[in-house]
């Protein structure tokens, strides 16, 4: 549904986009994830054909962004990080404006713009004028009118910027919804925790550069270079971290708030032999877990640069 290779949009000596190569299916939901400025709405312009790349190609349902322009546009939604709303017009009249410029005619129009706005769970603000909605409320609109055409490609610039809590998760569940639909959706964040359990597939960004580009669980795995386990004892602490650094499996160890951070050598696959040591130490194991690796420590450690 969407592919590029090497795609690439300069400034004059700021390269914005920097050989950007992507391969999106049906249906996938790829996170975008990456600090503000680090080319992230540069490439979604590029591939909703608003801006021109200096070097490489894009192909969008088989269409390319420079022979197929007007095509692609018909295939997908964009929605920028902000945009602005016209004043003096209900919400209802907001869609079918947008609708009748998709020429969806007739009694077609409002039912298209009815079942947009239960979907975004705005029904009971059909009536209300755009420019008196909040700014989460303005987004789910932003969402109905992308969505009025049915848009094979969904490319959604931060959705979720600038809203308190609780619309952030009303946004994240919207767009678990809009995965189900098997569209396919390239949506863009710098609050890492928002996409981690919205994708199927991640790529990280920094300064123009895709440091990471695949299914989820692969990117954790690229990151992840040694099992991290979370050990706790409920006496004699340090008699049991003494014991647990001369295993042949650590690498490191070290003790926070009362809770032993044991690093395993690379490799490390199967370490179910540790707490049966620590068993038949005759220490009382209170604590036994391995560490998470979540979206954010993934970014953390490529933008580093620990992982190439």
């Amino acid at each position: 549904m969407i592919e590029t290779n090497k795609l690439t949009k300069r400034y004059g000596d700021l390269i914005a986009a920097n050989e950007i190569t992507l391969q999106l299916n049906e249906g996938d939901v790829f996170g975008f994830i990456g600090p503000n400025g680090s080319g992230k709405t540069t490439t979604m312009r590029m591939l909703a054909t608003l801006l021109n790349p200096d070097y490489g190609e894009a192909y969008v349902c088989g269409k390319s962004i420079y022979t197929h322009p007007q095509e692609i546009r018909r295939l997908v939604g964009f929605m920028p990080d902000f945009f602005g709303v016209y004043d003096d017009m209900k919400v209802i009249e907001y869609l079918e404006f947008f609708a009748a410029a998709y020429r969806i005619d007739g009694p077609a129009r409002r039912k298209v713009c009815e079942e947009k706005l239960e979907l975004v769970d705005m029904t009971y603000k059909r009536d209300a004028m755009v420019n008196q909605l909040s700014r989460g409320q303005t987004q789910r609109i932003g969402l109905a009118r992308v969505l009025l055409h049915e848009p094979q490609v969904l490319l959604l610039d931060e959705p979720a910027s600038g809203l308190d809590p609780r619309v952030r998760i009303e946004i994240r569940n919207l767009l678990k919804r809009l995965g189900q639909l098997k569209k396919t959706i390239i949506v863009s964040s710098h609050i890492l925790p928002e996409l981690a359990d919205v994708c199927n597939k991640v790529g990280i960004i920094e300064k123009g550069v895709l440091f990471a580009n695949g299914h989820v669980s692969d990117v954790m795995k690229q990151v992840r270079q040694a099992i991290i386990l979370n050990i706790r004892v409920q006496a004699e602490l340090d008699r049991a971290a003494k014991m647990l650094e001369q295993h042949d499996q650590v690498a490191s160890l070290k003790i926070d708030d009362g809770t032993m951070i044991v690093t395993l050598k690379p490799g490390i696959l199967d370490y179910s032999d540790i707490p049966t040591q620590i068993i038949a130490a005759n220490f009382k194991l209170t604590l036994f877990r391995e560490e998470e690796l979540n979206l954010e420590t993934a970014f953390m450690e490529l933008t580093k640069g620990l992982v190439q």
